[in-house]
């Protein structure tokens, strides 16, 4: 008689820290919109960051279970009858949305990212470049698996998705460079994991590079931020006052609601740098538990991805997994003036309906995958790993 070993669920796994994180940011997210007086108008509810976060942490668990339940296959368009598959749908509301920011957008920090879809007293903002970037590692993974066996033709594979991931990528560095430059990256690893071929992967570099140049240079704040980040006797004021924040909290912090950076002297304290708010509230402890907690996420998701045995469900949760950690640690490094300022929210605490609603929908994917990747898929055509992509280079070139 063989005692079978137990298996591990990666999807609780990753349920559970999810949770954990976006409990933490609402927590914190309440505590530094405190004011002064400690009052809340509850009359201008939806008016008010802190009180509305309290909507979308339940909102965000509903969605994320909601999109679980969907067979992540759906999303490819090899698998299943052309039509059948949201994700070309997806991809053109997209680049739809992209192009009305920037004609009818309104301007916040001195930037269009926002569509007002309801304006009025109960408004409802949306930011197009968030659902560009989870339908965009949609659509890489679709493109990646349709074409598998060709994707090493330059001219007739390689270019044309280039060009497609450099139009949304244009669309968006226009007022989000922040986005834009994440976007590329999360592109160019994709192409490499999903075979790819280096020198195809460096040939945009002569114009991607100048292109980025030319997007810095041509915005005075973007210059100085870079001036600031490279010169420390000319910190910008956000960064110096996150590295106070930082450095008063010690090991277990001042106590849960009792920080004052918070009160006027820390823009943005309840999106970017809500970072800075934990350390000084809950210490260096806190932060260690967050940092963690994003690790156990990392590790678990990349346990996803070698488990799962169609080429598709591969890519989409590399992808999910990428661009969340990464994220998360863009966002440190920014909050502890390793990186330069830049506007790059923490995923699941920093405030926020857009980012952390689609966020939870695209954990969602990533919990069907962990749950069903394993399974054999429906027609599947593509069972080679991606890792292999990397290190064989078996397609022919034209």
């Amino acid at each position: 008689m063989s005692i079978k070993e137990p298996t591990i669920r990666y999807d609780r796994i990753i349920e559970t820290v999810v949770l954990l994180l976006m409990a933490t940011g609402t927590v914190f997210v309440f505590s530094a919109g405190a004011t002064v007086n400690g009052d809340y108008d509850l009359s201008q509810f939806y008016n008010m960051t802190t009180l509305k976060q309290l909507i979308f942490f339940p909102l965000a668990v509903l969605v994320m279970y909601g999109v679980s339940a969907i067979d992540y296959r759906r999303f490819s368009v090899t698998q299943r009858p052309p039509g059948y598959s949201p994700t070309p749908y997806l991809s053109v509301i997209a680049l739809l949305l992209l192009v009305a920011v920037l004609i009818w957008g309104v301007e916040r920090n001195y930037s269009k990212r926002w569509l007002d879809l309801a304006p009025g007293s109960v408004y409802i903002s949306f930011q197009p470049s968030e659902l560009a970037k989870w339908v965009m590692i949609l659509f890489l993974a679709a493109y990646l698996e349709r074409y598998s066996s060709t994707i090493g033709q330059f001219g007739t594979r390689f270019v044309p998705v280039c060009l497609i991931a450099g139009f949304v990528v244009g669309l968006i560095v226009i007022e989000d460079f922040g986005t834009a430059a994440f976007i590329a990256m999360i592109t160019f690893i994709m192409l490499l994991l999903g075979g790819a071929k280096l020198w195809h992967l460096f040939s945009p570099l002569p114009v991607v590079l100048p292109a980025f140049a030319w997007a810095i240079l041509s915005s005075p704040t973007r210059i100085n931020r870079i001036k600031s980040f490279l010169d420390p006797s000319g910190m910008q004021y956000q960064a110096r006052q996150s590295l106070i924040a930082i450095s008063t909290g010690g090991m277990l912090g001042k106590g849960l609601g009792r920080g004052v950076i918070k009160y006027g002297h820390l823009p943005e304290d309840t999106t970017d740098f809500i970072f800075s708010i934990i350390a000084e509230e809950m210490g260096i402890a806190a932060c260690v538990f967050v940092i963690l907690l994003f690790i156990i996420f990392a590790i678990a998701g990349v346990m996803v991805v070698f488990r799962c045995r169609d080429r598709f469900g591969r890519l989409v949760a590399a992808g999910i997994v990428m661009a969340i950690t990464i994220q998360a640690a863009v966002n440190i490094g920014v909050v502890t003036v390793v990186l330069p300022t830049k506007g790059i929210p923490l995923p699941f605490i920093s405030a926020g309906g857009t980012s952390m609603l689609l966020t939870a929908a695209a954990v969602g994917i990533l919990l069907n995958i962990a749950r069903h990747g394993s399974e054999p898929a429906f027609n599947l055509k593509n069972t080679i790993p991606v890792i292999t992509n990397i290190s064989q280079d078996n397609h022919e070139s034209h």
